[in-house]
């Protein structure tokens, strides 16, 4: 169901139902990329169906679905159109066009090719955690988080939130993991990433290993930096972490499918949520346990 989890602690009030929510996300809810915008972003159904709720609240937990839609306008095809334009100035006025003109060229060119361009869509999902007033966001970058943030905060009166930061660094336990310790539920994946302590621009990426390797732990021992490793984490799901703290490639070990089910997507749906916030839940207790608490900063 999410393939990152990005954590964000949420300080104002957040709706009490379902229905209360749902009915705030409504005030910027989806719709279609108009001919001549670039870009369009609301916040429409979890599920397939246009008419269902904003919102999905099971088990202390709501899941949110961010759409975001943007034309799709190359810039080798506006390079081009462009030379056709400044070919027919030059003919016409018999002069090279000024740079004023040739901005106002491109401008023109890229207005006309707007509304006859393709559209494509990308859909976020995020979960707001009560019991923690945690925010998870699955998306791959902070920039995507904060453009999901930004179209949350535009529905509340109110709202504040900031990155979730602990009092000890995750750089030290990930560090403490690769070098052997098992710190209550976590263990050691097999993916890790490295980076020079004196060229950030140097790293070195492993990939299905025995990260127990010697050979690959002597690197840290001589002074290369973690920053990302694959962590199994209380028998239920691996991911890999970052030095911040973010984490990707989220996976269930027993898989995500829930096959009794059967053809109902709405119940398998909110299977993967449970399973997927209950292990969120422990995670982020864990973590807090290892890492001295939050810091007075989130």
């Amino acid at each position: 169901m999410f393939r990152n989890l990005r954590f964000y602690r949420v300080t104002s009030p957040w709706p009490d139902s379902e229905e209360a929510l749902s009915e705030i996300l409504a005030s910027n809810a989806f719709a279609p990329c108009g001919s001549f915008a670039e870009r369009s972003a609301g916040w429409e159904s979890p599920w397939t169906s246009e008419n269902d709720p904003l919102c999905r609240r099971l088990s202390g937990a709501d899941l949110i679905q961010l759409r975001t839609q943007s034309r799709v306008l190359p810039a080798a095809a506006i390079k081009e159109a462009v030379e056709e334009r400044v070919v027919e100035f030059r003919t016409r006025m018999e002069q090279e066009p000024t740079r004023a003109e040739l901005r106002r060229l491109k401008e023109e060119t890229r207005d006309k090719l707007l509304p006859n361009s393709l559209v494509k869509s990308e859909r976020n999902r995020a979960c707001f955690i009560h019991a923690e007033s945690l925010l998870v966001i699955d998306v791959g970058t902070v920039t995507k988080a904060e453009w999901l943030i930004d179209q949350l905060r535009a529905c509340f009166d109110e709202f504040y939130c900031t990155p979730l930061t602990f009092n000890n660094p995750p750089a030290d336990l990930l560090t403490g993991i690769f070098m052997g310790d098992s710190p209550l539920g976590f263990s050691l994946g097999r993916e890790c990433r490295m980076q020079d302590a004196m060229d950030r621009k140097s790293t070195v990426t492993w990939r299905d290993f025995e990260l127990t390797d010697h050979s690959i732990r002597q690197h840290v021992v001589e002074g290369m930096r973690l920053t990302h490793l694959g962590v199994n984490f209380d028998e239920v799901m691996s991911f890999v972490m970052d030095q911040e703290g973010a984490i990707s490639k989220v996976k269930f070990i027993e898989g995500e499918a829930v096959e009794e089910w059967g053809e109902d997507p709405m119940a398998k749906l909110d299977a993967d949520f449970v399973l997927l916030t209950a292990a969120t839940r422990r995670l982020v207790e864990d973590l807090k346990k290892l890492l001295g608490g939050y810091a007075h900063s989130a």
